[in-house]
């Protein structure tokens, strides 16, 4: 009787171990939402992590999406009701909603955001397996969160060599920022308070916290959106990227939208998401 009840145990914990594995091969991977996974020390160093059904490691690919908010506020909540948006334009496509340290008053300071972006992408990027995602990771970034993207997009090719760049109206001279405001509503004062120096008190950091710097032929495609009337972040600050990736070969699109502002919505926002679309699923393979 005894033996009669081991061996129906055992065939119980075959049949199961049989059962969890097949659930959990590649083809019958789930749909899955895992939020606030930490990946740092700090409360603010957390991400959201959007995993499609059927993933697998050699195709699945990733977007990372990084806030904006003058480097000083926001949250990746901001950034939560475009998940929607991407799945329905890039089916297939994980999604990683990142936080990061903010500047406090004189906390944080630059390069405190550069340093979070980059050690939130070595954990996805150390995540791939468990995640079953494969190396293709695309930056998402806006305004403040923009230069972030691109800043680490140019700047770090290891372990992670980005495939693609989404910027929306990001600062991309830092320099050219300070010395050279949109408007009253951005002054120097701002720019000195997040980097935590003027460019003539600290040429070197302006420099190395500046997209424009990094620019060369090896940087991934990318495409810029920017409004015509944004009273933040001048045009001109993404006509300046272009024309360097122009110079330097590298595949890019600058989308232009003369009446908006600092973000947009509508058929604008629609017509943007449409263009990112159709530039990923062309230059990300």
């Amino acid at each position: 009787m005894k033996q009669t009840i081991f061996i129906f145990l055992i065939s119980l914990l075959i049949v199961s171990c049989q059962k969890e594995t097949g659930n959990n091969t590649p083809g019958n991977l789930q749909e899955q939402y895992l939020t606030d996974v930490t990946y740092g020390a700090d409360a603010k160093q957390k991400l959201d992590v959007y995993l499609p059904s059927g993933r697998n490691t050699t195709a699945t690919k990733s977007i990372i999406m990084i806030h904006g908010g003058a480097w000083s506020s926001g949250d990746k909540s901001e950034m939560t009701p475009f998940i929607d948006t991407l799945k329905n334009r890039l089916p297939g496509y994980a999604v990683f909603n990142l936080n990061y340290r903010l500047v406090t008053g004189t906390l944080n300071t630059f390069p405190t955001q550069e340093n979070d972006i980059k050690m939130a992408m070595e954990y996805i990027w150390s995540k791939k397996s468990e995640y079953n995602i494969s190396d293709k990771f695309v930056l998402l970034g806006v305004s403040a969160g923009g230069h972030l993207a691109l800043l680490q997009g140019y700047k770090y090719d290891s372990p992670i060599k980005v495939k693609a760049i989404v910027d929306f109206f990001g600062p991309t001279d830092m320099t050219d920022l300070y010395n050279n405001p949109a408007s009253i509503f951005i002054p120097s004062a701002t720019i000195e308070s997040v980097v935590g120096a003027t460019p003539s008190s600290n040429p070197v950091l302006y420099q190395q916290s500046s997209p424009v710097t990094f620019v060369n032929s090896q940087c991934p495609p990318t495409i810029m959106l920017h409004g015509g009337l944004d009273p933040l972040v001048s045009p001109n600050q993404s006509i300046a990227l272009r024309d360097l990736l122009i110079n330097a070969g590298v595949v890019n699109q600058y989308v232009f939208y003369p009446t908006e502002l600092h973000g947009w919505t509508g058929a604008n926002l629609k017509d943007s998401f449409d263009k990112i679309a159709a530039f990923l699923m062309t230059n990300v393979n």
